[in-house]
């Protein structure tokens, strides 16, 4: 188990001395760091259990998105408070640093109070992706209080988008946007890029994320891989003159590795399996949020911890087998990328595959 010590609550420092690392975390700034010991070699995987954990609070949502990769609803289930304490009190006993709690759109689940005062008071950072409806004063003012950071899902005409935006950052919330860029979205992508509309000026970071063959309905033509313009994007998206913070998910980093020359210590290769998990709303678990749809996962109950499953878990086992396979040869990027997505390898934009 790590040796954790803390300073003023926002900074948290596990040292694992047998392993030869130590991890620190602010949770006001967001700050993140994995130190190995002198000589040592980046850890591969942390065997007392994920740095992050997503955790899917809800499947309920009233927007219908025809891309949701979780197929939410209005008639979609919510994870139950008693359910949540108990993922929240393991998480805290391995170690875990912060939680994203998604859906379905998770600050419309009935107890998204008290879902954030716990977590908080636990010592886990708890972060939050939104559609922005439901975002009443109560709920601001316990983000406020808990959160790390919120992220802002962008719809377009981006009319609600803008607003949830104007509202958060009237607070002083720290804000992300997340952008699901394919082979259509790809163009506004680069035109905010170029000139940042202005709703995008008080934000913290435009957070990319590459689009997922999953959900409702399933457009292949509109993976990014099929883009004429993938390298302008990219080599626009990590240029130091772009008036945006701009981050990625791990399911862009093939392209950030192969078509530009951004810093390799700036952009990390999934986690999934290796540092972060993630628990449905019916208690399921899995290496990855994507993988829920796909496969059965390890159920969370009286038998089976969160510790017991991310050690033991032939699921969760292959994400990490995977990663240090021969998948991808002697690729130059392997050790960056460690060999892209398990789930899709429609979503690899190296250009090498």
């Amino acid at each position: 188990m790590p040796t954790t010590t803390t300073g003023e609550k926002a900074l948290r420092i596990n040292r694992y001395k047998s392993l030869g690392y130590t991890t620190f975390s602010n949770a006001r700034t967001g700050f993140f760091a994995r130190v190995p010991d002198q000589g040592k070699p980046e850890p591969f995987w942390s065997p007392n259990g994920p740095e992050l954990m997503d955790i899917s609070i809800t499947n309920w949502c009233d927007k219908g998105c025809v891309f949701c990769y979780k197929s939410s609803t209005k008639h979609g289930s919510h994870m139950s408070l008693r359910d949540y304490k108990r993922v929240i009190d393991e998480a805290a006993a391995m170690g875990t640093f912060q939680v994203a709690l998604g859906g379905g759109n998770p600050n419309q689940h009935p107890d998204f109070e008290e879902i954030l005062d716990y977590t908080w008071s636990k010592g886990i950072v708890p972060n939050y992706t939104t559609n922005g409806r439901g975002l009443n004063e109560s709920i601001l003012r316990a983000t406020q209080r808990n959160c790390g950071a919120v992220a802002v899902s962008a719809y377009p005409p981006y009319r609600e988008t803008a607003e949830t935006l104007r509202i958060l950052a009237d607070r002083k919330i720290k804000t992300n946007v997340h952008f699901i860029i394919d082979a259509e979205s790809v163009d506004t992508a680069i035109d905010w890029l170029r000139e940042p509309p202005e709703f995008l000026k008080r934000i913290n970071a435009l957070v990319f994320l590459n689009y997922k063959p999953s959900g409702r309905k399933i457009f292949e033509k509109r993976l990014l891989r099929n883009s004429s313009r993938v390298d302008e994007f990219f080599k626009l998206a990590t240029s130091p003159h772009t008036k945006l913070r701009v981050g990625f998910d791990a399911c862009c980093v093939s392209g950030v590795f192969a078509r530009t020359a951004a810093s390799r210590s700036l952009v990390d290769a999934c986690d999934a399996g290796r540092f972060s998990l993630y628990v449905s709303e019916d208690m399921k678990v899995y290496p990855c949020s994507f993988q829920s749809g796909l496969a059965k996962g390890d159920q969370l109950d009286e038998r089976n911890s969160l510790l017991d499953i991310w050690r033991d878990s032939e699921n969760v086992r292959s994400f990490r087998r995977y990663f240090a396979s021969d998948r991808c040869g002697g690729c130059s990027h392997k050790k960056n990328c460690m060999n892209g997505c398990p789930l899709f390898d429609q979503l690899v934009v190296c250009g090498n595959r």
